[in-house]
């Protein structure tokens, strides 16, 4: 059962990850640091919770809020975030496996499956509300990405089974966004 547990946290987190990288990075590797939830000592991930690391994505955080800020086209910048969403939710996936000696392959394999599934969902929905909203209003978007990162690794990491919930709620989003750019063209063939 442990096994499984660990795995849901994983995944979680990595999906969390996938919503928005850096402050669940940073939720993680606090807690990991007080041996809440999460502890990395004694494994080949302890450098999740090591300063260095944690004030790199303090600085990621601030240099790509502020890239954001700056560029109103659409850019690489997402594809960047996202692919480092990946290998952090791999990694940290990973490490949640080997605070108790489980497979680590399977948590970096998890992990970077929940990150990708976590972006394209949140990256989904917000694309679509950022189209509908004034650009004052689209502009408080990224806060509220943040926050629902920040507790989706929250509740992943201090009770496991939530995660479950994580991961089942961002499916659903991928999939009724699929549906609706499919709904949108069909009413757009009924006009002609």
């Amino acid at each position: 059962m442990d096994l499984v547990f660990d795995l849901l946290q994983g995944a979680g987190l990595a999906a969390a990850i996938g919503i928005r990288p850096f402050l669940p990075v940073l939720l993680a590797g606090a807690l990991a640091s007080a041996d809440v939830g999460l502890d990395f000592d004694g494994t080949d991930f302890a450098f999740l919770k090591g300063p260095a690391f944690l004030l790199a994505a303090v600085i990621c955080v601030a240099a790509l809020d502020y890239a954001g800020r700056r560029d109103r086209a659409p850019s690489r910048l997402p594809l960047l975030i996202g692919g480092l969403a990946v290998v952090l939710g791999a990694l940290v996936a990973g490490g949640s496996m080997a605070d108790r000696d489980h497979p680590v392959a399977l948590g970096i394999i998890v992990g970077a499956a929940c990150a990708v599934l976590g972006f394209v969902a949140a990256r989904s929905l917000f694309d679509r509300v950022r189209r509908r909203l004034d650009p004052e209003a689209a502009g408080a978007l990224p806060v509220y990405a943040e926050g629902a990162a920040l507790a989706a690794a929250g509740a992943s990491i201090l009770f496991p089974p939530l995660a479950v919930l994580v991961l089942a709620g961002l499916g659903l989003l991928l999939v009724r966004s699929r549906r609706r750019s499919g709904e949108k063209y069909a009413g757009l063939r009924i006009l002609r």
